[in-house]
């Protein structure tokens, strides 16, 4: 695969091709208490009331993400807890990926950006994910896999820690970029994490600014007249990206990876960094 996004169109061939991909259902919202008891978001049961045809629910919370503490709210997880996972989703070192959630890319890209991370080669994101799929669905609980023989291998996409994220948000040669709401950058708001702000010289780049009207990612031409206007793309320019924990920022580096720039994930992000009181928090 020579993008890291597929159209529905074509994974609607792709899947009557000789070797259809692996379907993983990502389905998941940002945690946020909500006026008059509503429940939280259940991503399972979205999945039952209907999924693509062979997909597998990936629960992020539990199965893309150790439990929260001093690493964040979502810090990497558990490779034996990821590695079982993705086998028992069908994942096979030799066979297609997509990742698809409920349109936004967050949890698709988290995904895509864990298996790539752990060495998986040939892994996408449905663009405009559930909603932009026209084919048919299925409902009820997934139907057991045959196990894939996926084995997690971590290196192969760029991390750094906050100590690094710092160091890029300061060095003349380096760049991070803050994938939250703007108002979240500025410290205005903040509905998750106990302090408002950003990291001192972070570059305040919405993912939803990734995104155009009609559900779909913008097109590369328009993506990379948005980072390059943000100082990605230049020679020799270091790329770094965190949100509040890890998700949302791994949608960034995937529109990144979308014009050709590789940028490094801050997986504690936001929710890590203010952690330790000692780290500087801008604001405005």
């Amino acid at each position: 695969m020579n993008s890291a996004l597929v159209s529905a169109a074509e994974l609607a061939g792709l899947l009557d091709g000789p070797t259809p991909p692996v379907l993983l259902d990502v389905r998941w919202q940002l945690s946020v208490a909500k006026a008059g008891g509503e429940p939280p978001f259940d991503g399972r049961a979205e999945y039952e009331r209907g999924h693509l045809p062979g997909a597998v629910f990936v629960d992020l919370d539990g199965e893309l993400a150790a439990p929260p503490g001093e690493g964040g709210r979502h810090p990497l997880p558990d490779l034996a807890v990821f590695g079982a996972a993705m086998r028992r989703a069908g994942v096979s070192a030799g066979r297609p990926v997509v990742a698809y959630d409920g349109g936004i890319g967050w949890g698709a890209a988290r995904a895509w950006w864990l298996l790539r991370w752990a060495g998986h080669g040939d892994v996408r994101v449905l663009d405009g994910g559930l909603p932009a799929w026209r084919g048919p669905l299925e409902e009820g609980p997934e139907v057991p896999h045959a196990a894939g023989d996926f084995l997690p291998e971590p290196g192969a996409m760029p991390v750094v820690d906050a100590r690094g994220a710092a160091e890029l948000a300061e060095a003349a040669d380096g760049l991070l970029l803050d994938a939250r709401a703007g108002e979240r950058y500025r410290g205005e708001v903040e509905p998750v994490d106990p302090v408002g702000g950003h990291i001192p010289g972070a570059v305040s780049a919405p993912t939803s600014l990734n995104v155009g009207p009609d559900g779909l990612f913008r097109s590369p031409a328009e993506l990379a007249e948005r980072y390059q206007a943000l100082g990605a793309g230049r020679e020799g320019v270091r790329v770094g990206v965190y949100c509040g924990s890890g998700v949302s920022a791994a949608q960034e580096v995937l529109a990144l990876e979308v014009v050709g720039v590789r940028a490094a994930l801050y997986p504690g992000s936001w929710s890590e960094w203010v952690t330790d009181p000692a780290r500087p928090v801008a604001k405005g």
